[in-house]
């Protein structure tokens, strides 16, 4: 597709959607419709749990448009939390898994982020232009459309995109001929590792002195802690005038209580050096106070719940309106009981009630979400969004009715509404106090540098660095660092100018240093033919201009074989070459260089400029490599440079310059 004809995509912002693999005109809105219910049930139980950072996961049917079927679509912003991303991939994956007859397909700002996380391992011919409609989700396995070549081949030609409905069908009938390659399927795998646990284990649990009132709605909605992180984190002078009074949650009401952050909030909050306005109430006590981080996190939470319920413009006696007026809950409860998510509690019963409190949160946020925060988003920053009436979510069947843009809420009104429904006892929350769960360590906030080191090595698919002295017996580390392969830093470097290169970039060599360095002097030969095109007025100089035209016409009249071509143009370089060293023995630049010559300086100073021109030494290009690298490296004190971010590339690590002077 033409980039100028693209859609754009706002950035932080994931779009997916689910397609029938086989569908059946005259019944898809329907199967489509009730496979949603289906979906929402299968996945609500591990969406209870999780906390997003702006924008839950939500589907939504979405009626045939543009050549693309009808199918079930929706859109999550995830901020500055790119795991919301990868969780929604794991979701896909789970449905697609289960419901055999779906296939999914999903992207965000940078296109298809799924290959990007399998860069090292895609085929030649797969690139940003040829990927379109080619990638999906099916039976829980990444598949790619493959390349056709020839015809009668499986496949799609690179150069042309194929329209969704091809794709599916080609997907429906070749699905083991579409599935990616192992090494593409790892690599997502690998960045998938730890799910559904890694839910629980991105989460933070920290103790807070919060105003009683915020206490009360974490208490309910634990949920409503990422728009109060994220309205503090992002709050402006115009936001504080509402914390010099604190109308909604008086400082004088603070409790302790345990507070479930992501580790991507607690990190926004905690990292933010705020100061309280005097006039707010809110004072800190001496940071060797054994409780000074909770207070500290507590005064945050308090201003962005303060900044949230400033903002709502509710008006007063508002109600919330329960889940059983949508036409929708019934069906999806009835989904849920089919899934046997009340794990066979007595309705009734305190857990039976905690589950249907969760079931009926996840309801509103899957049903309701993309319109609130498109609604919210629009009365904050005035910002162009989709309009309520053209919100597909509120138009799942033209049968149904639905909830009038009146009780769209933002979570201002959604914190405050909590709070009056939700009664509570300072003296209970209090009581509460010498029973709170221990907090966790928030030592993962900070990484060493061979940890963070570490880190970049796993992400960039190359080995592991070694600690220093690891495994290593003691008196042999230095011997170690003093023998470092400097050969295997001048073979890396032959590998990657021998590697392919064109306009878009360099390709790194995928084993720089598995195979030995060899030289082939046909290749060269052809090489240089087909640069040169055999013909000699292709070298740009004005010093042969005349002997080339001379060439050229005896060369009109006998072109000879194409070996004789290739010698005559090697032989052109080489005189070319060798005029362009006679010019610059007369400047600096030749003594700059390291050459093989054994007479050292002070024979070079006996030479004359003529001696010199007859005694043309030839170039060590090993140890002017190493040389030029190891300055470079030397020049960047330890900070990422091209000279470091090149070995790095090529897997080559060099020991710390153990030599400071």
């Amino acid at each position: 597709m033409d980039p100028l004809k693209k859609v754009p995509v706002p950035e932080d912002v994931v779009h997916y959607r689910l397609f029938l693999v086989h569908p059946d005109p005259e019944t898809s809105e329907q199967t489509l419709l009730q496979l949603l219910e289906d979906l929402l049930a299968e996945v609500a139980p591990l969406l209870v749990q999780y906390i997003w950072q702006q924008q839950p996961f939500n589907l939504s049917y979405r009626a045939e448009k543009g050549g693309v079927p009808a199918h079930l679509g929706g859109s999550t912003e995830f901020g500055d939390n790119v795991e919301d991303e990868w969780f929604i991939v794991y979701l896909l994956k789970h449905l697609t898994r289960t419901f055999s007859q779906l296939a999914a397909s999903i992207h965000d700002n940078d296109g298809q982020f799924l290959l990007i996380e399998a860069a090292e391992h895609l085929p030649k011919w797969l690139d940003p232009d040829s990927s379109e409609n080619r990638v999906f989700l099916y039976g829980g396995e990444l598949h790619i459309i493959p390349n056709r070549v020839r015809s009668g081949e499986v496949g799609w030609p690179r150069d042309s995109v194929p329209s969704v409905q091809d794709a599916l069908g080609m997907l429906h009938k070749h699905a083991d001929r579409c599935l990616a390659e192992q090494g593409i399927r790892s690599a997502i795998d690998h960045r998938l590792e730890g799910y559904p646990d890694k839910i629980q284990t991105s989460l933070h649990h920290a103790h807070c002195y919060v105003p009683g009132g915020i206490a009360a709605v974490l208490s309910r909605r634990p949920d409503l802690i990422a728009p109060a992180v994220s309205a503090f984190y992002l709050r402006d002078p115009i936001d504080l005038q509402a914390c010099r009074t604190f109308r909604s949650f008086p400082p004088d009401t603070r409790v302790l209580t345990s507070v479930t952050f992501t580790r991507c909030l607690y990190a926004q909050l905690t990292q933010q050096s705020f100061v309280p306005d005097r006039r707010s109430g809110y004072t800190l006590p001496p940071r060797s106070h054994p409780h000074y981080k909770a207070h500290e996190l507590g005064m945050k939470l308090a201003h962005g719940f303060e900044i949230l319920c400033s903002r709502s413009g509710r008006a007063e006696g508002s109600q919330e309106t329960p889940v059983s007026a949508d036409p929708r809950w019934r069906g999806f409860l009835d989904s849920l009981q089919r899934n046997g998510y009340f794990k066979g509690e007595l309705e009734g019963s305190v857990c039976y009630k905690k589950l249907m409190t969760s079931a009926e949160n996840f309801f509103k946020q899957s049903v309701t979400s993309t319109c609130r925060y498109y609604n919210y988003n629009m009365n904050l920053s005035g910002s162009v969004y989709p309009s309520l009436s053209s919100c597909s979510v509120y138009q799942i069947s033209p049968s149904r009715s639905f909830p009038s843009s009146s009780s769209i809420r933002g979570p201002g009104e959604e914190v405050l509404q909590v709070m009056e429904s939700t009664p509570y006892s300072l003296e209970e929350l209090k009581k509460q106090e010498e029973h709170l769960p221990a907090e966790d360590s928030d030592d993962w906030l900070n990484m060493t540098p061979l940890e963070l080191e570490k880190l970049l090595q796993e992400r960039g698919g190359l080995g592991l660095p070694r600690e220093p002295g690891k495994g290593v017996r003691e008196g042999e580390e230095q011997e170690e660092e003093a023998g470092y392969s400097l050969v295997a830093v001048t073979q890396g470097m032959k590998s990657f100018i021998n590697a392919m290169s064109s306009h878009e970039g360099a390709e790194l060599p995928r084993s720089c240093l598995s195979e030995p360095f060899s030289f082939d002097p046909d290749a060269v030969t052809n090489a240089m033919d087909r640069l040169l095109g055999g013909q000699h007025e292709e070298l740009d100089s004005d010093d042969f201009e005349d002997e080339d035209e001379d060439e050229d016409d005896g060369d009109e009249e006998d072109l000879g074989p194409r070996e004789e071509k290739g010698a005559e143009a090697l032989d052109n370089l080489k005189r070319y070459m060798d005029e362009m060293d006679q010019e610059l023995q007369t400047t600096n630049v030749g003594k700059s260089f390291i050459h093989n010559g054994k007479g050292g300086d002070k024979a070079d100073a006996a030479k004359t400029p003529e001696t010199a021109e007859e005694e043309l030494q030839p170039l060590d290009v090993d140890l002017n490599l190493v040389t030029n690298l190891l300055e470079s490296l030397a020049s960047q004190a330890g900070l990422a440079g091209p000279a470091s971010n090149l070995l790095q590339s090529l897997g080559i690590h060099l020991p710390p310059n153990a030599d400071q002077s």
